[in-house]
């Protein structure tokens, strides 16, 4: 059964003990702020294991591979904040960036062709996408774990670039496999592929900045993967998720085609503050509130479901 009750609710007290910790990180030593920080994600590993071998689910097992290695990506953030005073460029935050981008192309390499398969199924429609996790996926996501530790150990090299290139022909390749055109009548369909486009684009993005340092900085380029790729995913799964788990349609209305929306104005206008600096501060402000005003709608929009029973009882 899904984690409900009082344990569900203290996963997520451990994560808001955390956030609110590192508001006042300053009056507190780096030890206890890193246990506080890492008491989530530790816990998560141990429940999720427990399930895991529970049920004899070990396909499941690189899952929380991935968790422990964002976890100890979180820990080498902190030695480096504490010892360099600033780690938003280092190794900590490109082993955690690498590490979800790895659960987006295995978990979102998963749902996005089987939830398009069951739509289209749903509509009648008898020529389906390829089925999830077929051999090209798996090549795909062997690529895409070589690139991204290369991009770790030597984010400068030019032979990183050239493999980041590659590795965005290849996921873009696998998502023209996904068929994404055929749901664009659905936003809570199209959006999902929408999200993983940015993976792609972000690694062409990387790789530019590596070939051409002054066409394109290294925060923006972080952006298209960090605000694109993970933003926009991370809103897809749970605009969905909160409809399923609630009894609702699977269906988004206009306010949540507001707040898809909201984010890809802000990842365009926060890549666009580096082409054009003539009104780079304009972009920059639109693309930090445009990001605050779609989590915010998702707020407003979607709390009441999530307070209320749900619909099937």
């Amino acid at each position: 059964a899904p984690l409900s009750g009082a344990p569900l609710l203290g996963l997520f007290a451990l994560w808001l003990v955390a956030r609110g910790a590192h508001l006042v990180s300053a009056a507190i030593s780096p030890l206890p702020l890193v246990l506080i920080d890492l008491s989530l994600p530790l816990l998560l590993i141990l429940y999720a294991l427990r399930e895991i071998a529970a049920a004899r689910h070990w396909r499941a097992l690189p899952v929380i591979v991935l968790i422990a290695i964002f976890a100890a990506s979180d820990v080498i953030f902190h030695l480096e904040a504490e010892r360099f005073g600033y780690a938003a460029q280092g190794l900590g935050v490109r082993i955690g960036l690498a590490t979800i981008l790895m659960l987006i192309a295995l978990i979102g390499g998963r749902i996005i062709p089987t939830f398009t398969r069951n739509w289209l199924t749903k509509t009648g429609a008898e020529d389906l996408p390829v089925p999830a996790m077929q051999r090209f996926d798996l090549i795909a996501l062997a690529v895409l774990a070589a690139v991204l530790l290369s991009w770790v150990i030597a984010p400068s090299a030019v032979v990183t670039a050239i493999l980041l290139i590659f590795a965005g022909v290849v996921h873009l390749a696998r998502l023209a496999r996904w068929q994404g055109y055929r749901v664009l009548r659905e936003p809570l369909m199209w959006v999902l592929h929408a999200g993983y486009l940015w993976l792609p684009l972000g690694a062409w993005a990387m790789a530019l900045q590596i070939l051409a340092p002054d066409s394109i900085t290294p925060a923006a380029a972080q952006h298209v993967w960090m605000a694109g790729a993970i933003g926009l995913m991370t809103l897809a799964v749970m605009t969905r998720a909160v409809l399923g788990h609630t009894g609702r349609p699977l269906h988004a209305g206009q306010g949540t085609v507001a707040l898809y929306g909201l984010v890809i104005f802000s990842v365009l206008s926060r890549v666009s503050a580096v082409l054009l600096p003539d009104i780079e501060s304009v972009l920059l402000s639109a693309s930090g509130m445009t990001w605050l005003a779609s989590f915010a709608l998702f707020f407003v929009l979607y709390t009441p479901a999530c307070l209320s029973r749900r619909r099937s009882e």
